[in-house]
């Protein structure tokens, strides 16, 4: 197993945490040039009642908070979801030199499947981003998760 699938199961174990509070199950994390672990977070939006709780988003903060810095120069960040465009803004916002995603989101996704926005050279940063980092893993979690709120119709809550 490579290093960045090494990642992507912690990420996975993240992702997992948003699925037992309700959320959908997305994980992240920001990883130095050191192979750190310096930020982690999985989605909260339902329960933190916050449209921006976002795993990418927390673990960006989490990381610039442990740096000091909003700069995560050098930093990369794996996720078992493509971002959203909210979130692909973030990753050029603070500066994130590669992004590792388990899955491309095919309806929402803002870094390869519906836009690009970590390679638009109109904006003052870029980053680099591989797809498929345990890609069948990173699916059945969302497949599954979907499965069972459409076989009890349960939905998730719209408060």
């Amino acid at each position: 197993m490579s290093k960045d699938e090494d990642f992507m199961k912690i990420a996975l174990e993240e992702a997992k945490k948003a699925e037992l509070i309700g959320e959908i199950p997305i994980g992240a994390l920001v990883v130095d040039q050191n192979d750190e672990i310096i930020g982690r977070g999985h989605n909260q939006k339902e329960s933190g009642k916050d449209p921006t709780l976002h795993a990418e988003i927390i673990a960006i903060r989490e990381a610039s908070k442990k740096l000091q810095n909003w700069r995560l120069n050098g930093c990369r960040l794996y996720v078992t979801l493509e971002p959203c465009p909210m979130c692909a803004g973030a990753l050029v916002n603070s500066r994130i030199e590669h992004l590792f995603i388990g899955t491309e989101d095919a309806k929402g996704g803002g870094v390869c499947s519906k836009f690009q926005i970590g390679i638009n050279e109109a904006l003052n940063h870029q980053f680099q981003f591989t797809t498929g980092v345990l890609r069948e893993e990173c699916s059945e979690i969302l497949k599954s998760f979907f499965k069972v709120l459409r076989k009890n119709k349960l939905g998730l809550p719209k408060k």
